[in-house]
């Protein structure tokens, strides 16, 4: 079912000291004034089982930032879907826009994970976006397509319900470009009229997307307020309690 979420990536950011003490503040100020949505944090790997543990028995979730498009073997340096939830983590983030654009992630390669991932019963993020090329050529309904169709549209019914799906538009992320309110709404509808198109619309009805383009307490609330957007993938405000606890807020 739909669910307001605010999902706090920490991208490489945090030694492992500092995100233990990160999640325990977090914990101890959600304990004290419960949030009114969802909440959780994806972390680099080696915080995950710490952070999985502090996190245990409180209203926050924990995922990963990425997984791997195999399921064990001889490739260094990778994490498998089976590695991630043997932590406790229930989530992962995929398709990410710095994931696509600096590893050459493919719609096939994303394929692949968002199917490990839900074998391994660990819930996608999973991420689609345009860069400002794409949106200033007014391709991004093309783009977001394509992303969507090639990586997802061979699920199920069932399988696709279980996916959280996170809007970037990377071409307002730290290029001096602004998404309004006006223009996630926008995107955050085609997506969901997409999903309507493939599995019909009490499965878009039902499907969270989140928004992933620089959202901070001050934007929150009017972010939020919009009928589509059904919460934010959150980067640098995460890295605060104060200011993840602000962006938090924008569904009081």
């Amino acid at each position: 079912m739909r669910k307001n979420i605010v999902a706090g990536n920490w991208k490489m950011n945090k030694t492992l000291q500092e995100g233990i003490d990160l999640a325990k503040e977090l914990k101890d100020v959600l304990a004290a004034d419960k949030p009114n949505c969802e909440v959780l944090v994806c972390t680099p790997f080696i915080h995950l089982a710490s952070v999985a543990t502090i996190l245990e028995e409180s209203t926050v979730g924990v995922g990963a930032e990425n997984c791997a498009d195999k399921s064990s073997g001889a490739y260094t340096g990778e994490v498998s879907a089976a590695m991630v939830a043997s932590t406790g983590a229930k989530y992962v983030i995929l398709g990410h826009s710095e994931r696509r654009a600096y590893y050459g992630e493919t719609t096939g390669i994303l394929k692949e994970k968002v199917k490990l991932a839900l074998a391994n019963g660990l819930t996608p993020i999973f991420c689609i976006g345009e860069v400002l090329t794409e949106r200033e050529a007014g391709k991004q309904n093309e783009v977001v397509y394509t992303q969507l169709s090639e990586s997802l549209f061979d699920l199920s019914v069932e399988d696709f319900s279980k996916i959280v799906l996170a809007y970037e538009p990377v071409w307002a992320i730290g290029t001096g470009k602004t998404a309004t309110p006006g223009q996630a709404q926008e995107m955050h509808a085609y997506i969901r009229s997409v999903i309507a198109g493939k599995y019909g619309k009490e499965a878009a009805g039902n499907t969270s997307i989140l928004y992933g383009g620089s959202c901070n307490p001050s934007n929150a609330k009017e972010l939020f307020g919009n009928p589509d957007v059904d919460g934010g993938l959150i980067g640098g405000a995460a890295l605060k309690v104060t200011d993840f606890k602000g962006v938090i807020d924008g569904f009081k």
